[in-house]
């Protein structure tokens, strides 16, 4: 008995003695990689290098925290371009909207498909090892132009007039006013109306109701950024995946109708992911992306465009005067949606709501060594393994060597004095490809961009033709930019703009 027991304890601490030399030697290899990653610097014709003061971080806590803030600190000590190390990883960020070709053309030494994987897998939890964006976005192309984009905007109109219908019916009559925040009121609204669209097509009956879409999204939006930086507390990673696992289940029906209807897009796309060996469980993560890509910035810009027109009665005036012409007009002659085609006052100030409010990132990964050549001459060094990190919403959007006052919301910035739009932007004196760039470029460039306009001009014109809107406090000001949206598309509010709205007496 004694020798069994004495055997076991044997066995026990020699166990332990492995487990111990184990632990000893991951520690020792993660301390060994500590020291290489912590011992880079700047080699010959490389960026400037600033690693922060924080080992293996860097700068990732203030990066997270306010980006844009930040890289226009990082851009007045360092310059156009400049390499910074944030957890653990080193990125070149390139802020001379001249060279963004450089980055944006080369589909060779740098590719855009690694980190948007690392996105997918770490939002969506959406892993798809044999998908190809080039085959995706032909596809889409074809049902977001053309007579596709005519059928999509035409329902996209009815749902919009249905639900504002049904957001003046509290009013007991046409005295009375509704009371809401202007962000709420604007994703709601156009989230329900792009989710009918986009997700229930031809459907009538056993329909998802839009509302339990919308209330599920705001919690999964609201912790988007951090579980893209993987910062969510234990709390929040519960929440997170619970409301993952219910929106899949909402969106389960999605695409699985027959016949022709507003929803051809959606059935195309799970054709694409079954050729590429997705099964359903797979699929339905796949929709939860398509959602988010489809109606994660229309609402928030619609909130943007409307709240600088309310606390810009210069604005608000131009615009409306605008659209009255287009009230005026024959409708049998012309069908409303082909008059709202020509609002050059509208698009210039949704073009310039764009420049103030789209933050999103321009990121690939360098899978070679390659020389970048910058627009002034200059030659700079870009490591393998390292990434390249475009952020056009600090230039061209908001350099006041381009746009006078950029902090400025100016209606009518992107007008000729003779009412033609504008397109003529310098810097340096030399005449700018990009400046303004909301929509990304080359493979990052949105699909759906003619889309996503005319729901915003359609919205905006339908709400101020049909509503009295108004600030319930007319001093109130813009409310500021949650910070931490920056590089994920369209800034969000912190906090609201109380407003308040009813019927228009002719409507």
């Amino acid at each position: 008995m004694f020798s069994l027991l004495r055997t076991n304890v044997h066995v026990i601490l020699s166990r332990l003695r492995a487990m111990i030399w184990t632990i000893l030697l991951i520690v020792q290899g993660i301390l060994i990689l500590f020291i290489l990653v912590s011992k880079r610097s700047r080699s010959e014709k490389e960026p400037p290098l600033d690693k922060g003061v924080i080992p293996w971080l860097g700068h990732a806590l203030e990066f997270g925290r306010d980006a844009a803030k930040f890289l226009t600190r990082m851009k007045v000590k360092h310059g156009d371009i400049f390499t910074v190390r944030v957890a653990g990883r080193y990125v070149t960020v390139l802020l001379d909207p001249s060279s963004y070709d450089a980055v944006i053309e080369d589909s060779v030494s740098l590719d855009f498909t690694r980190y948007a994987q690392v996105l997918m897998d770490r939002i969506f939890s959406l892993r798809l090892p044999h998908h190809n964006p080039a085959v995706e976005k032909a596809m889409m192309k074809q049902h977001f132009e053309g007579e596709s984009l005519s059928c999509l905007s035409s329902t996209m109109h009815c749902h919009l007039q249905s639900l504002l219908l049904q957001a003046q019916r509290p009013c007991h009559n046409q005295t009375d006013w509704n009371t809401d925040g202007l962000f709420s009121f604007c994703y709601s609204l156009l989230f329900r109306a792009g989710y009918l669209t986009h997700f229930e097509g031809e459907q009538k009956s056993n329909r998802t109701d839009p509302i339990d879409v919308y209330a599920e999204y705001r919690t999964f939006d609201n912790l988007l950024t951090k579980m893209a930086r993987t910062t969510l507390k234990p709390e929040e990673k519960r929440t997170a995946q619970s409301v993952r696992v219910r929106l899949w289940e909402l969106l389960a029906p999605a695409g699985l109708g027959e016949g022709s209807g507003s929803s051809t897009w959606l059935r195309c796309y799970r054709h694409l992911l079954q050729e590429e060996g997705a099964d359903e469980e797979t699929q339905r993560r796949a929709l939860l992306l398509q959602l988010w890509a489809t109606q994660g910035n229309v609402g928030p810009a619609a909130f943007w465009l409307l709240g600088f027109l309310l606390t810009n009665s210069e604005a608000m005036r131009a615009v409306k005067k605008e659209f009255s012409k287009i009230s005026g007009q024959d409708s049998v002659q012309c069908p409303l949606l082909d008059r709202l085609q020509h609002t050059p006052v509208f698009d210039s100030a949704l073009e310039e709501t764009l420049r103030l409010s789209a933050a999103p990132f321009i990121t690939r990964e360098v899978v070679q060594a390659k020389t970048l050549h910058m627009a002034d001459g200059q030659e700079y060094k870009l490591r393998s393994g390292d990434r390249v990190c475009l952020f056009p919403f600090i230039s061209p959007q908001m350099d006041p060597e381009i746009h006078q006052e950029p902090q400025r919301f100016k209606y009518d910035r992107f007008l000729n004095q003779e009412g033609s739009v504008k397109k003529d932007f310098f810097k340096g004196g030399r005449r700018l490809k990009y400046y303004t760039m909301p929509w990304g470029a080359g493979t990052n460039g949105c699909v759906g961009k003619r889309f996503a306009i005319s729901s915003i001009r359609q919205f905006v014109y339908l709400v101020l033709s049909h509503l009295e809107l108004e600030l319930c406090d007319p001093e109130a000001q813009m409310p500021e930019v949650n910070t931490s949206r920056y590089g994920f598309g369209m800034l969000q509010p912190e906090g609201d703009l109380a407003i308040r709205y009813k019927p228009r007496r002719s409507h």
